[in-house]
């Protein structure tokens, strides 16, 4: 079965390679990433996964379409990808001392067309940054493109003093529900 990663993202592709998954290729999903009015961030992952799936789906019928999405979320305030240092210090500043929820949401299209989906929900805790270690990690330039400001698979993680759930969802996709969702469809694992 021909295996499409519907995703740019770098860290998406050596998450696959751990558990013996070397897509076909890769076609990145070109939407509009914008929450809608009032839309909770579970169910704004979820869409943005289906709709990442579906619209590289258009161009690959047949193939298996593999899509994810992961939001930071502090309440029900969904954090954007950071672009610059400002938004980046901003979030983390939210963040400081406090959980937060991370949802990365998977979506598997299979040759027939059939959508399938899975959520992974993980908590997350940051100690209480003091100044100088907030500059310190925002000069590491990690949080660039990063939902929340920060990649947990880098500097940010000595910062962590919780997380409960999916380690490797937190980075931008979740594993365990990745593999069943392959598994599901007859995908053979390396």
């Amino acid at each position: 079965m021909r295996l499409i990663l519907a995703s740019a993202s770098p860290r998406r592709l050596d998450l696959l390679k751990r558990i013996g998954v070397t897509p076909d290729a890769v076609v990145p999903a070109d939407i509009d990433e914008t929450p809608r009015k009032g839309e909770i961030p579970p169910h704004y992952a979820c869409r943005m996964a289906a709709e990442k799936a579906a619209a590289v789906q258009a161009s690959e019928a047949g193939a298996l379409i593999l899509a994810a999405d992961t939001v930071v979320a502090a309440g029900r305030r969904i954090l954007p990808k950071a672009e610059t240092e400002a938004e980046a210090r901003q979030a983390l500043g939210l963040l400081s001392g406090r959980r937060h929820r991370v949802h990365s949401a998977v979506t598997l299209i299979d040759a027939s067309g059939t959508a399938r989906h899975r959520l992974s929900t993980s908590v997350v805790a940051f100690k209480r940054f003091e100044e100088t270690e907030l500059d310190a990690y925002l000069t590491t330039g990690e949080w660039r493109g990063k939902a929340g400001g920060y990649a947990i698979q880098g500097h940010a993680e000595a910062l962590v003093r919780f997380l409960s759930g999916s380690h490797s969802g937190v980075i931008g996709l979740p594993l365990y529900e990745t593999r069943a969702l392959l598994r599901a469809v007859g995908y053979s694992l390396g």
